[in-house]
This record gives C-alpha cells, sequence and structure tokens, in this order.
C-alpha cells in the first residue's frame, strides 16, 4: 500500500479564537492538501487543538467556567472558524483525547525505559505565556524574549536528556537541506543547537489539569512535550497501519515554534523513539499590524471570517466567495522568509487589481465575447502555440514552487496565467477579427482565451476553490481537479455551450476624493509644496504596447494603476521597442486631464528624463511596487 500524503499543522492553543495568523497556516496547509489531491496523492490532512497547558485552565477560570467545558466550546469554534474557511482536513485531534492522551503515556514510557528520562529538580525561570522554560541568560530587562512576563520555579521534574542529540541534529540538519525551510530558519536552528542544548524539563506538578506521568500522580506532562505527540496520535501510532502515513511530509507552523520545540525537541524525541524524522518543517514568517505581530495577546487581532463578512457586505458578493478573496490574499503575500504587514487597504487594492480588474474582468470579456461572436459555443480552432507555451511554463513555476512550499509563489503562478490570457485578449483583439470577418482566426483565438479561462480555474482551485466552481459553472463543465490534464486542450472541445453570467466579483468603490480648488499657475519658477502634491504620481505596469499608426515617435500603453487601467500616449518609441517595456513598471501622472494625440485618448504622462541626445530615460522604480502605489 503506497504512503499517503501527510501534512499536518501546529495543534492550537484554545485560550481564545483564531485570527489572520494562525489562519494563515492552517490555509497554507489547505492549500498544499488540496494542490497534492489535484497531483494525485492520497492525502492525509491533519489539524487540531492543544488543550493541556496552563495558561488554558487559567484562561478557562477567568472566563469562570470548567477548563473541559471551556476547551469543549473554544475547540468547536475553532473548527467552525476552520469551515468558515473551506479549509478541509480529514481528521481534527484534540489533545484531551483518549487517543492522544494514551500516546502521550506509550512516548513517555518508551523514552523512559531507553534511559532518555530521567527525575531530577528544576529551579529557574518559566514564560506562562509561551510555555517555554528560560535560562537567566534568556531574560530581557526582567522579561521572556517575546516581552513576556516570566515566573519563578522550583519543583521536582522529570527531564529529557535533549543533550545527548545535539550532534545527530546537527547531522541530520546538514545532511537534508529540505527538512528545515526557510533556508534562513534552519540557519536559525543550527545556531540554536551550536550554542549548547540542555536537557529540557518535561513535566510539571500535577495541578489538576494535563496529561498525568504514568505510575507518577504528582506529575503532568509539559503542555510542549505532550503537544508535539499529536503528530503521531493522530495516524494510531504505535498500532494500526501507522506505517503508510509516517513520516509526515510537511509539518506547517509559523516561525515562533519552529525553532525550540518542532525543530529541535520534535525531532530529538523522535529519534529516542527509533522513528523517522518528518520530511520537511516549514517555518513560515508572521503577519504584522503595524510593527507588531498579530496576536491574542496583544489585542490586535483580524479575524478572518469577519474580514470577508465586511468584504461581502462591501460588495455584494457571497460570504463563500468572500472566504476565496481572504484566502487568496494570504496566499499572494504569504510571508516566507521575511513577515508581512497587514493592512485593509493593501486588502482591498489586492481585491481590486488581482481578483476584480485581471481575473473577474478578464473571465467575463471572455465568455460575453464567446456569446456575442460564437453563439455562446466553443470555436472549432487550434490553441495558439504560443500562449500554451506561455501557460506550460506558467504551471513549471507553480510546480517548482510548491515543491518549496512556496504558496506566495504558486499564487504568483497563477496570477500569470491570469495576466496573460489578459493579455492574449489585447495582443489579438477577437472584436477585430470578428469584425474583419476573419471567422477561421476568430475561432482558433477564442478557442485559447477559453482554454487559458479553464487553465486559470484549475491554478486558482487550491487557493479558492469557490470561484474555481463558479468558473467551472460558467464553462459548464466538471471541476478541473486532475493537475496533469490542464495542458490538455480537450478540457474545452469545439461546440460545447457555456452559461451567460455577470462577472464574478464586483470592484470596491474608493471613496471619493475632495475635489481640488482649481487656481491660476504661479508666474515664476518656483512652486509650494501644496502645489506639488495635486501632481499625483503612481506606480504603474505596462501590460500592453503597440506602435502608433504614421508616428515615429508614440507608443500606446495599455497600464494598469492600482484597481484601474489606463490608455497613456508615450513619445519614447525611438528608445523602448514594445517588448523591451511590456510587463516593466513606470511612474505616472493619474490626474492629468485626458487629451486626444493621434485619435486616441491619452488618459496620464509616465515620466522621462531627457539622455544627452534629448532621447528619452525612463524613470523606473529599481525594485517592484505594488502596482498603483503612490510616489511621493
Amino acid at each position: 500500500m503506497p504512503k499517503r500524503y501527510y501534512i499536518t499543522t501546529p495543534i492550537y492553543y484554545v485560550n481564545s479564537v483564531p485570527h489572520i495568523g494562525t489562519a494563515l497556516t492552517t490555509v497554507a496547509s489547505d492549500m498544499t492538501a488540496r494542490y497534492q489531491r489535484m497531483r494525485g496523492q492520497d492525502v492525509y490532512f491533519v489539524t487540531g487543538t492543544d488543550e493541556n497547558a496552563i495558561k488554558v485552565a487559567e484562561a478557562a477560570q477567568a472566563a469562570g467556567k470548567e477548563t473541559q467545558q471551556f476547551v469543549d466550546e473554544v475547540s468547536a469554534e475553532f473548527r467552525r472558524i476552520w469551515g468558515g474557511l473551506n479549509v478541509q482536513f480529514d481528521d481534527f485531534i484534540r489533545t484531551t483525547e483518549e487517543r492522544h492522551v494514551r500516546t502521550v503515556q506509550e512516548v513517555f514510557s518508551r523514552l523512559k525505559d531507553a534511559g532518555h528520562i530521567y527525575l531530577d529538580k528544576y529551579e529557574g525561570w518559566y514564560d506562562v505565556s509561551a510555555e517555554t522554560f528560560l535560562k537567566e541568560s534568556d531574560l530581557i530587562d526582567g522579561k521572556s524574549p517575546e516581552g513576556n512576563e516570566v515566573r519563578w520555579v522550583q519543583e521536582e521534574n522529570y527531564f529529557f536528556r535533549l543533550s545527548a542529540f545535539q550532534d545527530r541534529l546537527i547531522q541530520h540538519i546538514e545532511a537534508n537541506l529540505e527538512f528545515i525551510l526557510p533556508e534562513t530558519r534552519r540557519n536559525e536552528v543550527l545556531s540554536f543547537i551550536r550554542q549548547g542544548l540542555r536537557d529540557s524539563a518535561i513535566t510539571r506538578t500535577n495541578a489538576g489539569w494535563g496529561v498525568q506521568v504514568p505510575g507518577d500522580e504528582g506529575h503532568v506532562i509539559y503542555v510542549w512535550f505532550d503537544a508535539l505527540i499529536n503528530y503521531i496520535a493522530a495516524i494510531g501510532w504505535p498500532d494500526g497501519d501507522w506505517q503508510n502515513y509516517w513520516p509526515a511530509d510537511v509539518e506547517w507552523m509559523g516561525k515562533d515554534i519552529l525553532v525550540r520545540f518542532h525543530a529541535t525537541l520534535w525531532p530529538a524525541m523522535l529519534m529516542g523513539l527509533g522513528l523517522d524524522l518528518p520530511k520537511t518543517l516549514v517555518g513560515h514568517g508572521w503577519v504584522l499590524m503595524g510593527d507588531e505581530k498579530i496576536s491574542k495577546s496583544k489585542g490586535n487581532v483580524v479575524a478572518p471570517l469577519e474580514l470577508a463578512d465586511d468584504l461581502a457586505a462591501r460588495v455584494g458578493c457571497s460570504r463563500e466567495l468572500a472566504v476565496d478573496a481572504v484566502r487568496y490574499y494570504m496566499a499572494r503575500t504569504m510571508p516566507f522568509e521575511n513577515d508581512y504587514r497587514f493592512t485593509y487597504e493593501d486588502f482591498d487594492l489586492k481585491y481590486n487589481t488581482d481578483l476584480v480588474n485581471d481575473l473577474s474582468n478578464g473571465i467575463h470579456r471572455v465568455i460575453s465575447m464567446t456569446h456575442n461572436f460564437c453563439g455562446g459555443k466553443v470555436p472549432p480552432g487550434e490553441i495558439s502555440k504560443s500562449a500554451h507555451e506561455e501557460v506550460a511554463a506558467a504551471l513549471r513555476s507553480y510546480e517548482s514552487a510548491m515543491v518549496k512550499f512556496r504558496i506566495d509563489e504558486a499564487a504568483g503562478a497563477a496570477s500569470s496565467v491570469v495576466k496573460s490570457l489578459n493579455m492574449f485578449i489585447d495582443t489579438r483583439k477577437p472584436w477585430d477579427l470578428n469584425r474583419r470577418g476573419a471567422t477561421e482566426e476568430l475561432g482558433g483565438v477564442m478557442r485559447t482565451l477559453l482554454w487559458m479561462v479553464r487553465v486559470c480555474e484549475g491554478v486558482m482551485r487550491p487557493i479558492t476553490p469557490t470561484l474555481s466552481d463558479k468558473i467551472a459553472s460558467l464553462l459548464q463543465l466538471s471541476p478541473a481537479d486532475r493537475w496533469d490534464e490542464l495542458l490538455g486542450d480537450a478540457v474545452i472541445a469545439p461546440g460545447h455551450e457555456l452559461a451567460a453570467q455577470d462577472p464574478i466579483y464586483q470592484r470596491l468603490d474608493k471613496k471619493k476624493m475632495q475635489e481640488e480648488t482649481k487656481t491660476e499657475a504661479p508666474s515664476v519658477d518656483e512652486i509650494t509644496i501644496e502645489d506639488f502634491m495635486k501632481v499625483k504620481l503612481r506606480v504603474a505596469r505596462v501590460l500592453d504596447a503597440e506602435p502608433v499608426q504614421d508616428s515615429d515617435k508614440l507608443l500606446r500603453l495599455q497600464l494598469i494603476v492600482g484597481d484601474e487601467r489606463r490608455q497613456v500616449l508615450a513619445g519614447i518609441a525611438q528608445q523602448y521597442t514594445p517588448d523591451a517595456i511590456i510587463g516593466r513598471q513606470v511612474i505616472v501622472v493619474t490626474n492629468l486631464k485626458p487629451r486626444k494625440m493621434r485619435g486616441f485618448e491619452s488618459q496620464g504622462m509616465i515620466l522621462a528624463a531627457d539622455g544627452l541626445d534629448g532621447e528619452a530615460i525612463l524613470l523606473l522604480p529599481d525594485k517592484d511596487a505594488p502596482d498603483g502605489t503612490p510616489v511621493h
């Protein structure tokens, strides 16, 4: 029997409900699972809740509830929110379940019998918030490195001989570069281990909550030692067919719980049990609000379902489609090496630009033109070779990204397919072919576009499953759920009839900007800062460029500026060919009064410097900025 593709999230503390930071890990895991299912893998995806912590019992007490009642309620809330985010897990494990308790006690007994656990006295600092033991040297101004309050603890505990595994851990990490991702996190782990591992206290005095140490009623097992074991408890170790699941293919988590626990304590425990280590541990970056990590303790929480509900109310779409907009945003901005600053403005911008302007409008144009030019049916014609090659390259990029668990890069590759769709529309101009009666050429163009819509459905499916279902319903086809079939031209057969429907997403309207008072231009060269601020400069991306007929200087550019498209004529044709500028970012004046040039309306002006011979030198950002970013 082939091994199942095993994916895990960390199990989450039930001292409060999920926020967009915890949702990020879970949704990334769900996207991984959905992608691997499309690749034909037999996926087993597990998440759950961590309920045996001291701070959980304290949170229950603060809420005036019995601890078991409290954890039951909060655990149910996690399930509700994951369901609302369309997370399709195969198992949800709770550390208060009998199967988990039994496995934890079995692990403890086996490690103790093997000489890896011993009884001793612990005296030192303990961070209750992070459930972490600390050395005096770890403290910063009397607090933990995370800024949490600490307590002095003196008690008899059982210790795990973590120090004995130091060399083996280093050897494994250095020999298996895919074990810890990203590379920056791998280096952090190696640095931590090389500082010297000390044996770890793995029990606490029994205060009435937690997994009891087998044969010792006076102690319960330390929450982190307990929680990590869920990954093998969920597959039935040591009984049954757990070998068909283990080792895990990927364990997803935030970077804060990687170094000490998942990349050090957990693999040492597995080594002590004689079990293989997980293939890959991914410790992604944080979502920030301002300069702070989003966290329940800091109160700067963004609730993912509330974010979706707010979007649905503002644009009038279903909650399920709004949830997909949230999922897309999390995928597109997924922090990997670095952290990411969340803002509501950025969320709105990416919704308008990527999902409305590019995807929804692009697909709507194709479906509408099929009805207007082809009677609502797929016309006969050959799939464009150049379009096929471009899409195939995007799919290879997607696949390469997912091998490295780069959800952000995979989402970027999916977005590039959507951009290719729009570029093909704009360069092949089906409306012009229809006007000229070029039926055969029109058939090939429209069939190519419909095939690209089908590919868009497939590449977006792991990220936005409801949106993909909506696209499939427009095409009146069953879901594109086989990755290896996306490049086949038979997915859109000639004669197949399409549905007619309004655009999937509607644009978010910007707030009306205050009208500026018109004043006479000053008669001197000097201007005030107020004068300068009247000029609105934005970063724009060139989607298309073509020479203007009967002009040796003008190029007609199609620009994406934030959440809108603009046409701008620029006198740069002698220095820049269309191929050299398409896809690049430029700086554009967006509040210049439109004017007609050579029969076309120019809706702005791009900035260029004068060269020594008077040639145009475009002013370009030195690195990519979000399309539409203001320039100051």
